[in-house]
């Protein structure tokens, strides 16, 4: 059974339906195989529509709604000028500078799509100004947005904690360490490379330009107050803490900064509810998929077959790492975490594995298949957004890409980095 629905998904993917028919007909394929025909469908239809019931879910839209009107606003600008007034004139710094902006507008938005359109925009054409290279510039983009997933708030943070039902408040809090330790990792590459191609560094800001930067990016600078601080100080759930943060995102961009009109509402809403559908429709046929999968023992039987359950808590871990990192080098981030998070865990259960930490890895590993050739997502965004052929745009990942296994191979060795700041905010 299990051979007839994979191989159904993956022809119909190869015929170029979206995701969301590979799953759905994987779905009922496998259904009517177990139960005989379309008799008892209602059953298949309540497992998918119990897939977006979860109140967690509720702020997937608002995150998108609340980067919607950011990435439309001047939230992004001013986080760049900030951190270009501070590093903008060292070797390397206006690099530096771009992979710290996607790491805050990171914090802002949750999503790597919309940190690559806000961020990427206005600093790429400064980049090859400077005297950068385009794929050096293009990979280091795509790659420093995907840090989005690991720094709250993260979509694919949220879907991993209800699917598994761990707290999505300490997957945020969990996913700070290494969405730093990564930026870290990022900025040496960029000094290095900016001192071996001898790229020339930018006027230092003065102190008084400094200030200025620093006071017109408070306001945005606010949007990982309320969401960590929220979350940590008990004030609010996080779900509270997203529609907390799209009513902040309206008072910014519309009274405060005034950078938009009351005329582009409509077109926010439609955008943010077309990204919205696409998700939720995922997420449940993903629950019917997992469902299925589930109620025919198919995890049990696969993990069992590559001997997974004897391999301990590293073997299973490392199981997962390559296991979504392959996977999402070819399907939709939010599809892998829905259809392989459910197969792993018996095992995840079975060697008594943090959630916390195995949801970090999941995140990693989706931020990495998303920037990582021949299907990630961000290569494809990046080619709409910048014009650019998919061969350039890919080029320069490769070590983007060694970096951020070996970060996931620090968290397998060093699990602390995820949990010392869960463990210090919770326990």
């Amino acid at each position: 059974m299990s051979a007839i629905m994979f191989s159904a998904m993956v022809i119909l993917l190869l015929l170029g339906f979206p995701m969301m028919v590979p799953l759905i007909a994987g779905a009922v394929i496998g259904f009517t195989m177990m139960f005989g025909g379309f008799g008892q469908m209602e059953t298949l239809i309540q497992q998918m529509l119990a897939g977006i019931r979860p109140a967690s879910l509720i702020a997937v839209p608002m995150f998108i709604l609340a980067a919607d009107i950011m990435t439309r606003g001047h939230s992004a600008e001013r986080l760049i000028n900030m951190v270009m007034s501070f590093i903008g004139h060292i070797k390397g710094g206006l690099a530096v500078s771009t992979a710290a902006s996607c790491t805050l507008f990171g914090a802002v938005s949750g999503s790597t799509q919309a940190t690559v359109v806000a961020i990427g925009s206005p600093l790429r054409p400064r980049m090859l100004k400077a005297g950068y290279k385009d794929p050096f510039t293009l990979a280091l983009i795509i790659n420093a947005s995907d840090i989005a997933f690991l720094i709250p708030p993260s979509i694919g943070m949220i879907v991993y904690g209800v699917i598994s039902e761990t707290s999505i408040g300490e997957l945020f809090i969990a996913g700070i360490g290494p969405g730093l330790m990564i930026l870290t990792m990022f900025s040496i590459y960029c000094i290095i490379y900016a001192h071996i191609k001898d790229v020339p560094t930018e006027d230092k800001a003065s102190w008084g330009e400094r200030l200025t930067a620093v006071r017109h990016a408070l306001w945005p600078l606010g949007f990982p107050v309320i969401i960590v601080g929220g979350i940590y100080g008990g004030v609010f759930s996080p779900t509270e803490a997203a529609a907390v943060c799209v009513l902040y995102a309206l008072i910014l961009e519309f009274v405060i900064f005034r950078s938009l009109k009351a005329s582009e509402i409509w077109a926010i809403a439609k955008s943010t509810g077309l990204i919205t559908a696409v998700v939720f429709i995922l997420v449940g046929a993903g629950n019917g998929f997992s469902w299925i999968i589930s109620f025919a023992q198919i995890p049990e039987a696969v993990l069992g077959a590559v001997g997974i359950n004897e391999a301990g808590p590293v073997g299973v871990l490392i199981a997962i790492c390559v296991a979504f990192f392959i996977a999402c080098m070819f399907v939709d981030p939010i599809v892998v975490i829905l259809v392989l998070t459910p197969i792993f865990m018996p095992a995840i259960e079975a060697t008594g594995l943090d959630p916390v930490l195995v949801g970090i890895l999941i995140t990693l590993q989706v931020a990495i298949g998303s920037a990582t050739p021949p299907f990630g997502c961000d290569i494809f965004t990046a080619i709409a957004i910048f014009k650019r052929p998919y061969m350039e745009v890919i080029r320069g990942t490769p070590p983007f890409v060694l970096m951020l296994v070996f970060s996931a191979a620090l968290l397998i060795m060093f699990p602390q980095i995820a949990l010392g700041l869960r463990d210090l905010m919770f326990n």
